[in-house]
């Protein structure tokens, strides 16, 4: 049972958190007119992003993105499941920002022959289009400059893989994977692949996955940069998948060529977590050349990456630091990325997909999104992703406002100890039908004086 003590010094350090996120943003606002990240284009809004703005020499920032290292995840398939051969490291040499606003990512050689080389995953894993909106996923990439012989098992890719694999591994390639890029071998060509339901076979031909694939338009691939789009269409029926270059599209799918379980266990859980990396050999590879790499290979070329992106639909707005739309009410609200809060502080979460929650919540707390736009039809209900750990007769309600803190509640729901702080639940709830763009508060109230809840996320449907 927290004491008051041990309350206090989370109050504090919920000060210390508040002051270094309004230190970060101004440090955003001052790289903002230099960053190479587009504008929002009117009718979307920035989800997310990363320009790679940074020193030279550095890591990419560990509140995006997790390193990985080693030949599997623990407990996974060997080789990461491709058979590549690489040794994924976080040295400065395989993964490192330039100071000119890339992320480079190097296969080196070692001198016993040992290939290394990196992979980052996005801590986020919640990418996913709210219901009638679209998401797009991009990035501007400079795939490894080699070719012929001495690119002979370069792999380089920008992917999704869906939150579910975390700490499972072995659900592949049911919870769905988007290959948005994908080069091997120096071929002037970007493959567009999706991965889905049951291995081998199956409604997406595994392991080969539903692909197509085109010449980069002008300079090849590995000459100069190019824009890779993918586009996950719920504003349609059937629902689309969309892979472009340069704005020119090469591959899609629709809804209606799967049966409606694939379907679901692809887009039906949290979203997708996105992967950057250059792996060196494996299936791919080898398919299209024999065994590789070879003697003739040719290490230190990197893939150069000038940023990551993720807009959705229905936003509006060429702001991303406030476009007029605001956050989507449909989409998931991530708790910790409140405007303002009242006694609360941000902790990591082992919830699926990891990053952040709000903790330390008690009677009387409260936190404030601006800008939720609800467009015009109704949204009547109201989801959070939600813990508890509090003692057996603490309990409390998580409350919905619109527009002021003390405003009538718009709907709410109670909640006890869901066994422990980290275990999570989404618990839904009515709220009075809202339309327009608000400032949404959540408020928490409890008849005893000591934490209750712990918030991950919210949203807002229809149903």
């Amino acid at each position: 049972m927290m004491t008051t003590a041990n309350r206090r010094r989370r109050r504090l350090a919920a000060v210390a958190v508040a002051l270094a996120a309004l230190s970060g943003l101004l440090v955003q606002v001052a790289v903002g007119a230099s960053a190479s990240v587009p504008a929002t284009p009117t009718g979307w809004s920035l989800v997310w992003s990363d320009d790679f703005n940074g020193s030279a020499n550095t890591l990419p920032s560990s509140n995006n993105w997790i390193i990985d290292t080693g030949h599997a995840y623990p407990g996974g398939p060997g080789n990461w499941g491709t058979g590549e051969i690489q040794n994924y490291t976080s040295s400065t040499s395989n993964l490192s920002l330039d100071g000119s606003g890339n992320l480079r990512i190097t296969p080196l050689r070692s001198s016993s022959g040992e290939w290394t080389s990196a992979r980052v995953e996005t801590r986020r894993a919640d990418f996913k289009p709210a219901d009638g909106r679209i998401l797009r996923i991009e990035s501007r990439i400079q795939m490894p400059n080699v070719t012929g012989n001495a690119a002979l098992g370069y792999w380089p890719a920008f992917w999704a893989l869906g939150a579910p694999y975390r700490g499972n591994y072995w659900n592949w390639p049911g919870i769905g994977e988007f290959d948005i890029m994908e080069n091997v071998n120096g071929i002037n060509s970007v493959w567009g692949v999706l991965h889905c339901g049951v291995n081998p076979g199956g409604p997406c031909n595994e392991t080969t996955g539903l692909a197509a694939n085109r010449a980069c338009p002008g300079s090849t691939c590995q000459a100069a940069y190019h824009t890779y789009r993918f586009e996950w269409d719920r504003s349609v029926s059937p629902n689309q998948l969309r892979w472009s270059v340069d704005g020119q599209q090469f591959h899609s799918v629709n809804q209606s060529q799967f049966d409606a379980t694939t379907w679901s266990n692809m887009t039906g859980h949290a979203g997708y977590f996105l992967l950057l990396n250059v792996a060196m050999g494996g299936a791919f590879p080898d398919a299209l050349a024999g065994q590789t790499p070879t003697a003739a290979t040719v290490p230190g070329r990197p893939m150069m990456v000038d940023y990551v992106a993720v807009w959705q639909s229905g936003g509006g707005g060429t702001d991303p630091t406030n476009p007029p739309g605001g956050v989507d009410a449909r989409s998931t609200i991530q708790a910790e990325r409140y405007q303002a809060q009242s006694g609360t502080i941000v902790e990591t979460t082992t919830d699926s997909g990891g990053g952040q929650n709000v903790g330390a919540i008690t009677n009387g707390d409260w936190l404030r999104y601006d800008g939720v736009d609800f467009g015009t039809t109704a949204a009547t209900q109201f989801r959070a992703r939600v813990a508890s750990g509090a003692g057996a007769a603490v309990s409390g309600l998580i409350q919905v406002r619109l527009d002021s803190p003390t405003a009538t509640p718009i709907g709410d729901f109670a909640l006890g100890n869901t066994g422990g702080w980290q275990s999570w639940r989404t618990v839904p709830a009515n709220v009075s039908g809202v339309t327009g763009t608000h400032t949404v508060y959540l408020t928490f109230s409890s008849g005893q004086p000591a934490d209750f809840v712990n918030v991950n996320w919210i949203t807002f449907s229809t149903t």
